[in-house]
């Protein structure tokens, strides 16, 4: 890592050439220093991109600078975008870009179905994959501040560097155990752009769902989607506006005058007096005169068949003998939700019986459940066997 290297492009000819350079590889390592405390939209301090022979830092703050380039190069579907827990990252380059970023590489991810951990952390994926140890302490550091230390920089350039050395490494793994393939669809998942959507009209669904009356609903939905404006329009955090605890108390106790409000135990005495709360009595006023026009319609639930008992628990325990004999994360092959629909005996639209994670769990799982396969202790340790005698025993 050169001097020259720590240097982060401040013009827009200097940065054509990074991306030009950038552009002779066929993935792109990224990475961004942000901060977004005090605000609803985060405020990018440094992007940090690397690729075969190249690496470097883009500072966005940096007076008179076009980021254009850079953003042209990662619309370009043609290459792969290398990313670690690529999901705040992703969010503010689709602010950015308008779309979702892809195609996607989420090492993070990749970690899973290499029996690497579950959520890994990025120190401990390098760690892991090039038995290297990083030093965080500039993780937390001011990044808004100019300029920016020689730590810092060597810091954060080291993120890209290392992740484009762990991609090498964690790629030609997995397309030796044959695995490349099936992360395709988990990464596709981070595509969708349902994921970064921040439109006002859908803020309620970020939210828990404790009542179906309309009133509620109604009340709900708007106020949320008041929250999401003014959080917006004031550029703070939602919390800073209103805690999701006072929406749920507002649906329920359904206030109509300053009075009625100052009642309520989880909005600020003197709330409604400050400029945070304009406009929130309007959009309660407004769900409770016509609360069938502005109460969303919630998605239709299936009537389960009752969850028979222990078998979620025998579930777990197949889940996790197959897990570890195939050295993969649980929760890559199937989630509790998972568990719990496959218990009831539903078979449609459950990731885990089809492709790879039926072969490796849900077949197990079916023959289990109609008793073609039982679990037994031996030595200490589980074992799976077919219950017809003639049949030989899973490995």
């Amino acid at each position: 890592m050169s001097n020259k290297n720590l240097i982060p492009i401040t013009d827009t000819k200097a940065l054509h050439t990074f991306c030009d350079a950038l552009a002779q590889g066929d993935f792109l390592c990224i990475d961004t220093e942000f901060h977004r405390e005090q605000t609803y939209w985060p405020e990018l301090c440094l992007i940090q991109a690397s690729a075969p022979n190249i690496e470097g830092m883009i500072d966005p703050l940096a007076e008179g600078l076009d980021l254009t380039p850079f953003l042209d190069l990662i619309k370009d579907r043609s290459r792969v975008k290398v990313l670690h827990a690529a999901r705040q990252d992703l969010e503010i380059f689709h602010a950015l870009l308008g779309e979702p970023l892809g195609p996607i590489f989420d090492t993070q991810i990749g970690a899973m179905a290499l029996g690497l951990g579950d959520s890994i952390s990025y120190d401990n994926l390098i760690q892991r994959v090039l038995n290297l140890h990083i030093d965080k302490s500039s993780q937390f550091t001011n990044w808004l501040g100019r300029p920016l230390t020689e730590k810092q920089l060597a810091y954060a350039l080291g993120d890209v560097t290392h992740l484009r050395d762990a991609y090498y490494e964690m790629k030609m793994q997995l397309e030796a155990k044959g695995r490349l393939g099936w992360l395709a669809e988990d990464m596709a998942r981070l595509e969708a752009s349902e994921l970064y959507d921040n439109r006002a009209e859908h803020a309620w669904q970020k939210l828990k769902i404790r009542k179906s009356k309309p009133d509620y609903l109604a009340v709900l939905a708007n106020v949320a989607a008041w929250r999401e404006t003014r959080a917006k329009t004031l550029n703070r955090p939602r919390r800073r506006i209103m805690k999701d605890d006072t929406i749920y108390e507002i649906a329920l106790q359904k206030p109509r005058n300053e009075a009625e409000y100052e009642q309520l135990r989880s909005l600020q005495k003197g709330f409604m007096r400050s400029k945070y709360a304009d406009g929130l009595k309007e959009m309660v006023d407004q769900a409770l005169a016509s609360p069938k026009q502005y109460a969303p319609i919630l998605p239709t639930r299936k009537q389960n068949a009752h969850l028979p008992g222990g078998v979620p628990e025998m579930l777990k325990v197949l889940l996790k003998y197959v897990s570890e004999d195939a050295s993969i994360v649980p929760r890559l092959i199937a989630n509790a939700a998972d568990i719990e629909r496959i218990a009831r005996g539903e078979t449609e639209d459950i990731p885990a019986l089809t492709g790879w994670r039926y072969e490796i769990f849900g077949q197990h799982a079916q023959a289990l459940m109609s008793g073609q396969l039982a679990l037994s202790l031996q030595d200490n340790e589980i074992r799976l066997f077919k219950t017809q005698p003639d049949q030989d025993a899973f490995p």
